[in-house]
């Protein structure tokens, strides 16, 4: 099986053997921390001799609920655990005995396997929660659909965001600290509705329009939406059923200019479409606040077969850019060669085992 990579790139396995490897957020020594769902675990993985291929990994915690939605802040790894945050203090000088995460936030709401979750430390020091609906389409009773800030030593929160369905995939952009997220469009409404999203927050509190419109101008047959709620439209529509559940800015210097600080999904994939799309790496060209071009830069997908389930992305310490698998539970590490082999080589396909 092939996986296909944009010329001038080079791909490689950074760890394999990591059950269903979710999100993934990176150590200031360069420890690159690895949450999953239904395994339960979050791993620690380091590349001591900096060869690009992992030769240490730790077991942080285990027998976890969902531990998907990670973030790493000064030091310290948090984890979003069911209705509760837990902190992994000083994480990197304990890879070895971590001890067990304390309590920091115990106002999520749980109880649910449908709701998913995402975390990232924003530029004004708040940790940043996505809480998605607990349904395929429902009016969401609050905090669900909406991400929301919390400042960790007072325990007070902000919405930022409501609206939305299944958000896992969120970052500022490295330009003007505005911060975009992904949301995965329903299910059953066929194979080209409706559309997945991309968008711009680009002040607290405003609407995104689930569960009554989806998209630009899908609307919801199952709800009204209420005469007085403003939606804020999506900046840029991705095809329906891509499932975009990664999104990242490259703030790296290791691929060429046009790369710099542009946005990267991972687009996870259709799981019930009649023929599949999404499988891949995309960048989304920004200009001005809108997303302009969307161009593949790596594609998993071997005419129906996927080889691999992209699902989170970080920029490297090197300028390499980290892919999580969900399917096969690996980790890829994405680069850009030197000028003289893009030059012998055209194009790139990787073959995997099957």
């Amino acid at each position: 099986m092939m996986i296909t990579v944009t010329k001038g790139f080079g791909l490689t396995l950074y760890a394999s053997d990591m059950g269903d490897a979710k999100q993934l957020a990176l150590g200031d020594k360069g420890t690159l921390f690895v949450g999953s769902r239904k395994k339960g675990t979050i791993q620690a993985l380091v590349d001591s001799n900096a060869d690009g291929r992992v030769d240490k990994r730790y077991v942080i915690a285990k027998g976890l609920e969902n531990p998907e939605a990670i973030a790493f802040h000064r030091g310290d790894l948090y984890a979003a655990v069911d209705d509760r945050i837990i902190r992994f203090v000083d994480i990197e000088n304990r890879l070895r005995r971590p001890g067990r995460g304390k309590e920091v936030y115990d106002r999520l709401p749980g109880k649910t396997s449908k709701s998913r979750r995402a975390l990232h430390f924003g530029p004004d020091g708040r940790l940043y929660v996505a809480i998605g609906a607990p349904c395929n389409v429902c009016e969401a009773v609050a905090p669900f659909g909406s991400i929301i800030a919390i400042d960790i030593d007072s325990g007070s929160s902000e919405q930022i965001a409501t609206g939305i369905r299944n958000v896992t995939g969120f970052d500022w952009s490295p330009v003007d600290n505005k911060l975009w997220f992904a949301d995965l469009g329903r299910d059953w409404m066929g194979d080209r509705l409706p559309p997945d999203e991309i968008n711009r927050v680009d002040r607290s509190g405003l609407h995104y329009g689930f569960p009554y419109v989806h998209a630009k101008s899908v609307i919801e047959p199952a709800y009204e939406k209420p005469k007085n709620l403003k939606i804020t439209q999506p900046n840029y529509e991705l095809p329906a059923h891509v499932a975009p559940m990664g999104l990242h800015f490259y703030r790296g210097q290791q691929f060429p200019a046009k790369y710099h600080n542009q946005m990267f999904v991972a687009e996870n994939g259709s799981w019930n479409r009649s023929s599949k799309i999404g499988y891949q790496i995309v960048m989304l060209e920004v200009e001005d606040q809108q997303v302009v071009k969307r161009s593949t830069l790596v594609s998993f997908l071997d005419g129906e077969f996927p080889v691999a389930r992209p699902y989170a992305l970080l920029t490297a310490p090197d300028g390499a850019m980290y892919i999580s698998d969900d399917l096969k539970g690996n980790i890829y590490r994405l680069f850009y060669k030197d000028i003289i082999k893009e030059e012998i080589e055209p194009a790139q396909k990787l073959d995997t085992e099957q």
